[in-house]
């Protein structure tokens, strides 16, 4: 077994064939929150002139094979299980699309599978399902050859179509011209069916060139996060933001951070943006959301059992790192406990979102144990405001990386980025601040050790914040520990007590 890796898991990779580039994502195993042990795509633009002549074009296929026999090479060294192999747009346009698919199942020794544009749809759909659990709106996914989009609601996605707007194929279409692809966006988009669904709220937009433009967006605006995945802007932003690109195209003169953005992705971007502008003013949108996860993930995600696909990605996540990172698994489940007393006790009212962050920071509070004392805290910082969760939005990641600032740097720590916590409310942040705290007094208690925190309570009473615990415990209340209790009892404006063969009830 790998260091840092769940005992027994056995690694699943998809290859998805795409119109602009091929990519392998090798994943630790199949499960509710996916982990890539292996990713890279090669830029091979299998749709360029497809549209027009109908063929793969030959220098593109070359280089697709090439890289194919590489990926199977590192599918086979990585132990995979299974490799799902997947074609979309241009494979599946092209007359010669079957027999370039012949050469690629004897490279790799499997089937490949070449979706429909409405098959395309479905699972682009469940990326984001998967990914962003409860947010519902329309979807597209944007890729070489064509355009993806679909309804999501509660239930799924309820509606699925395709349209020909890749960004490589408006750029064929156009003859390189941006006022012209602005049009045939227009009139490809005005058909769209899903788009008359628009109720004028969420869009959720997939795809490399549209990730370009969520990284050119918080580069401009100074974004401290510069993670895609639940990345919230607003629609008039991104739609101004379009219009400069494509303007600045035109007139030779790129808007500022546009030098930045991957040479793969610059020259296609401006017309991901003829395609994001129509698509914000057909469906008029108010907020645009990112999602990094799409057609691959939403593929494995389909696959799983129901049972599976009902899980809580952020908390399996969390208790996965959990399980390779801390002490004690056990230890996280009395901490839950501990913490849900604390917090009933000080009358601090939580809704279910704010259970689900509590529960995901107690799983994660003791990641970083290993580093060095003097930097274990930024280091488990940086780990979950900067790690690969899904099922978590940006906010949730500010109070995440508050509550391990102060579990493991003390109230008066300024290492965090303040930038970063401003992106959490001020009910947020205070809760974050009190659930370091409280994880402070815990572990000074337990010394991550499972079985000790149950045996101890909490109470507000005559002005005092009170630890209960039994007479057999007593000797746990130390100087140091006292020391935490009364900075946790300070941020409540109260004193501190500890209790000594004094019980309450649990709260529920």
């Amino acid at each position: 077994m790998g260091q840092q890796r769940i005992p027994a898991a056995k690694p699943v990779g998809v290859l998805d064939i795409g119109s602009n580039s091929v990519r392998l994502v090798i994943y630790e195993r199949q499960a509710r929150a996916l982990t890539p042990l292996y990713n890279e795509k090669s830029p091979c633009a299998l749709g360029r002139g497809v549209a027009e002549t109908k063929k793969l074009p030959k220098k593109g296929v070359e280089h697709a094979l090439v890289a194919i026999r590489r990926y199977a090479l590192v599918a086979k060294l990585s132990n995979c299980r299974k490799v799902h192999i997947l074609a979309t747009s241009a494979v599946r346009e092209a007359k010669d699309g079957r027999a370039f698919i012949a050469q690629v199942q004897k490279i790799m020794g499997a089937r490949v599978r070449i979706l429909s544009g409405t098959e395309e749809a479905h699972y682009a759909a469940m990326g984001v399902i998967a990914g962003m659990p409860g947010e519902y709106g329309i979807i597209g996914d944007l890729g070489g050859g064509s355009l993806e989009l679909a309804q999501v609601t509660a239930a799924g996605d309820v509606l699925g179509e395709t349209l020909a707007l890749g960004a490589i194929r408006l750029q064929d279409d156009s003859k390189n011209s941006l006022r012209k692809a602005r049009q045939i966006a227009k009139e490809r988009i005005a058909v769209s069916k899903a788009l008359r669904k628009s109720d004028g709220g969420t869009f959720h937009a997939i795809g490399g060139t549209w990730r370009s433009l969520a990284k050119l967006h918080q580069m401009r605006s100074r974004y401290p996060l510069h993670l895609i995945q639940h990345y919230r802007a607003n629609a008039a932003e991104i739609l101004t933001l379009c219009d400069a690109v494509m303007d600045g195209e035109i007139s030779a003169k790129s808007v500022p951070g546009f030098d930045l953005i991957s040479a793969n992705r610059r020259d296609l971007l401006p017309y991901g943006c003829a395609v994001m502008g129509e698509i914000l003013k057909s469906g008029n949108f108010k907020f645009v959301q990112f999602s990094a996860l799409g057609l691959r993930e939403g593929y494995l995600f389909d696959r799983l059992p129901a049972g599976e696909k009902k899980k809580d990605p952020l908390l399996e996540a969390s208790r996965e790192l959990a399980m390779i990172n801390s002490r004690s698994v056990e230890h996280a489940s009395d901490l839950e406990r501990f913490t849900a007393d604390f917090f009933a006790a000080a009358g601090i009212k939580e809704n279910e979102a704010d259970k689900r962050l509590r529960r995901a920071a107690c799983l994660l509070s003791d990641i970083g144990w290993r580093g060095h004392p003097d930097y274990r805290g930024e280091q488990a910082v940086d780990m979950v405001a900067y790690g690969s969760f899904i099922g978590i939005d940006h906010p949730g990641r500010a109070f995440l990386a508050h509550a391990l600032a102060v579990r493991y740097m003390g109230l008066k720590q300024q290492s965090i980025s303040q930038e970063i916590l401003a992106l959490s409310t001020n009910g947020q942040a205070r809760r974050a601040r009190l659930l370091g705290a409280c994880f402070e007094v815990g572990y000074l208690l337990s010394a991550a050790r499972a079985g000790i925190l149950p045996q101890a309570s909490w109470a507000v009473k005559g002005g005092r914040l009170q630890l209960l615990m039994p007479k057999s415990l007593a000797f746990l209340a130390a100087e140091k520990m006292r020391r935490r209790l009364d900075q946790l009892a300070a941020e409540l404006g109260l004193e501190a007590q500890v209790s000594i063969g004094v019980t309450v009830g649990r709260a529920a």
